[in-house]
């Protein structure tokens, strides 16, 4: 799964690599990962499907609220939460939030209320929606270019340094979000792809737990794996300008954060 277990039984690491965006006057987090009510009451909250499939690890302490107040911040200092798509493990925190504004695509939100799938209904969990009166959605087909991507938004309240950048295929309205930093784009691509290496330009590649994953849970196979390669095509030509990284491989994680993803939240040092 994660190229790192010692053996086939041994078990896989993986993230939920979220963003906290500091704006001059509030905060703007990119995804939620799971949630306390995940970690308090994950029989009624998650499938038992996923459950057992992945077996998460549920500790307060690593849920994004409680992560923001160890920065010194209050949950009502998040405004605005832009989620790459409404799958359980990225949308599990929105109930810690209730007053931000949250921001996605019209065809991930439609599509996740059809509910149309077994599937579907595995991953797209409504008891993790209480805050659904705060969404704002937004067209996929229309918008800017950025570096070549089509379609590119920006948000109701976000400076313009924050885009939402279509990438569908993982689910039907997936989207990337990328941040400007100086002369500098942080581009996260949330679930387009799951293993660094599927980044090499010259010679791509996946794990066999994490290539079955990611067919098992794609909407649109043509678009997921188009997608793959505009961003591997991306990150070579724009080396150095754009940081092209994914929502769960542990060395990208790594590689940002500055630290190893085996020191939790409560051992780390401000």
């Amino acid at each position: 799964m994660d190229n790192r277990a010692k053996s086939l039984i041994s078990r896989g690491h993986l993230v939920c690599h979220c963003l906290l965006v500091e704006l001059n006057d509030s905060l703007v987090l990119i995804d939620t990962g799971l949630g306390l009510q995940d970690v308090a009451a994950p029989q009624t909250r998650l499938s038992r499907f996923f459950l057992t499939l992945l077996r998460p690890e549920f500790r307060v302490e690593m849920t994004a609220v409680r992560q923001v107040q160890r920065l010194g911040f209050a949950p009502r200092d998040v405004h605005h939460i832009i989620l790459t798509h409404l799958d359980f493990d990225h949308a599990g925190g929105l109930d810690d939030f209730p007053n931000a504004q949250v921001h996605m695509l019209q065809s991930e939100r439609d599509n996740a209320f059809s509910q149309r799938s077994w599937l579907d209904r595995q991953r797209f969990r409504p008891q993790q929606w209480s805050t659904r009166g705060n969404w704002h959605v937004y067209p996929s087909s229309q918008g800017e270019n950025w570096f070549g991507f089509d379609s590119v938004r920006e948000l109701k309240g976000i400076p313009p340094e924050i885009l939402m950048v279509p990438l569908l295929g993982h689910t039907l309205g997936h989207t990337g979000i990328a941040i400007k930093i100086g002369g500098h784009w942080l581009f996260h691509t949330g679930d387009a792809y799951f293993f660094y290496k599927e980044m090499d330009f010259r010679q791509p590649g996946c794990t066999p737990g994490l290539r079955f994953y990611q067919w098992m849970m794609e909407k649109n196979r043509q678009l997921r794996l188009q997608n793959q390669r505009r961003l591997r095509e991306l990150r070579h030509k724009q080396n150095g300008r754009v940081t092209v990284f994914c929502g769960h491989d542990v060395t990208e994680f790594e590689r940002l954060s500055g630290r190893s993803a085996e020191v939790s939240a409560e051992h780390f040092v401000l």
